[in-house]
């Protein structure tokens, strides 16, 4: 009769703590979604800018011409939060990795403000104005994130 009790209230405690801890599960995930609500309406929400060139001339020479161009007019603009220019991963060849183009450009702006202030710059323009003529394609990904 003990060990049935005793079986019993083990069970009873362990199936308390399965109840609290996916409560708080959901209560966690709930305080989550409404702070990136609240990121959201406030403003707050960081615009990620991913642009990735293939180039005519992919040679290692125009790969650095590109590199350097993009540290010279794309960096260090008002709002940025994170720059990085370079070339694609050689060394990355899983089934999933696009390889598809030579240079990654990665920037996140602290707000979708900041990046329309930066397509629209004279120093991003003047990069384009540089450097299309060895663009074979372009593509540009752009995405709301969360700090």
């Amino acid at each position: 009769m003990r060990s049935i009790l005793a079986c019993g209230l083990v069970l009873g405690v362990v199936l308390f703590t399965a109840v609290r801890n996916r409560a708080e599960q959901n209560r966690a995930e709930q305080n989550r979604a409404e702070e990136e609500k609240r990121a959201r309406d406030a403003g707050e929400s960081q615009i990620a800018h991913m642009v990735y060139f293939t180039l005519k001339d992919n040679s290692a020479e125009a790969k650095k011409k590109l590199v350097d161009a993009c540290k010279k007019y794309l960096s260090d603009h008002d709002g940025t939060v994170y720059f990085s220019a370079g070339v694609r991963g050689e060394d990355f060849s899983r089934e999933v990795n696009d390889r598809d183009f030579d240079i990654a450009l990665h920037l996140v702006f602290k707000d979708k403000a900041a990046h329309d202030k930066y397509q629209d710059h004279a120093r991003h323009k003047k990069f384009i104005e540089e450097n299309k003529d060895n663009w074979k394609k372009v593509r540009v990904f752009d995405a709301v994130v969360n700090k």
